[in-house]
C-alpha cells in the first residue's frame, strides 16, 4: 500500500478527482503537449470535459507562455484520451515529483500509454521549423530521476519500437533522432550543442525525458514526438527566441493535428 504522504497516492488521489469532475471512470490514452503543440489539440476529437490543471491534488499553474493549464477528456472513437494541454518543467523548480506528477496520474487514471511531446531545437539543418520527429532515445543531462530507490527500470526500449513503426506506416517522411534534455531554462551554448552531437543527439531541449522514466516506471508504453521549432544555438547564426519557438507551432498546427489525429486512436 502507498503512503498517504507520497507522490504515488498524491497521484491517485489526482486521478480520483479527475474521474469525479470530467464523469469518465478509466482513461486511455494520455497526451502531453510542449511548446507549440496547443493548436493541434482539436483534431484530436469531441472533447467531453475540460478542467483546469489546479482543480486536482498536486498541479501547478502553467508557468510557460504558449502552454495553457487545463486537463481534457477527449472521446475518440472507443478511447478516452487525456490530454494535458501544458506540463511542469524541471526548471520551475518544484521538483522532479512534480515534473511527473501529470504522467503519474494518468497511469492511476487507466492510461497504459502516453504521447509525450514537446518543442525542440533541431541539429539538422534539412529540419525546417514546424518538423515532426520520432523521439528514438533519449540523454538525459538533468542529472535527476523519478525513480527514488532501489527499483532499477530497464529503459532499453523506453519509446516504444512498436509505436513508432505505426508511425512511420501513417506518415512515411517522419525522421527519428535522440533527444537531449538540458535542466534550461537557458538555450543551449553553442559549445554545448556541439557536445550533444558529439554523444549522438540531434534534438535538444528542457523536458520529457523526467516524464518518460516515470511512464516505464508506471508501465506505460511510451511514444514521445519532437516539434522542430527553431535550428539549434550555433547552427543558423541566430540568437534563440521562445516566440520562434510558438509560431513555428502555429504554422505547424495541422499538420501535427493530422499526425495526432491518425496516430492516437491506432495505439
Amino acid at each position: 500500500m502507498d503512503d498517504p504522504t507520497s507522490p504515488h497516492s498524491l497521484a491517485q488521489d489526482a486521478a480520483a478527482r479527475l474521474a469525479e469532475l470530467t464523469g469518465v471512470e478509466r482513461h486511455d490514452v494520455a497526451l502531453v503537449l510542449g511548446s507549440g503543440w496547443l493548436p493541434a489539440v482539436d483534431a484530436l476529437g469531441q472533447a467531453t470535459a475540460e478542467i483546469d490543471t489546479t482543480d486536482l491534488p498536486g498541479f501547478s499553474p502553467a508557468a510557460v507562455a504558449g502552454h495553457s493549464g487545463k486537463i481534457r477528456s477527449v472521446r475518440a472513437g472507443e478511447r478516452n484520451l487525456l490530454v494535458f494541454l501544458s506540463r511542469t518543467h524541471y526548471y520551475e523548480g518544484k521538483g522532479v515529483d512534480a515534473v511527473v506528477h501529470g504522467v503519474r496520474t494518468a497511469a492511476r487514471a487507466g492510461c497504459r500509454s502516453i504521447v509525450l511531446t514537446n518543442g525542440c531545437g533541431g541539429l539538422r539543418q534539412t529540419w525546417t521549423p514546424g518538423t515532426p520527429v520520432l523521439i528514438s532515445d533519449h540523454i538525459n543531462l538533468t542529472g535527476r530521476s523519478p525513480v527514488v530507490g532501489a527499483s532499477f527500470i530497464d529503459l532499453t526500449d523506453l519509446y516504444s519500437s512498436r509505436l513508432r513503426t505505426l508511425c512511420r506506416e501513417i506518415d512515411p517522411s517522419l525522421d527519428e533522432a535522440v533527444y537531449v534534455q538540458f535542466p534550461g531554462p537557458h538555450y543551449e551554448t553553442p559549445a554545448e550543442i556541439g557536445m550533444v552531437r558529439a554523444i549522438g543527439g540531434e534534438l535538444v531541449g528542457m523536458s520529457t525525458t523526467l516524464e518518460a522514466i516515470a511512464a516505464r516506471e508506471a508501465g506505460m508504453e511510451v511514444l514521445g514526438i519532437s516539434l522542430v521549432t527553431n535550428l539549434a544555438a550555433g547552427i543558423s547564426g541566430q540568437p534563440l527566441q521562445h516566440e520562434e519557438v510558438l509560431e513555428a507551432g502555429r504554422a505547424a498546427a495541422s499538420r501535427m493535428g493530422d499526425l495526432l489525429g491518425r496516430i492516437v486512436p491506432r495505439i
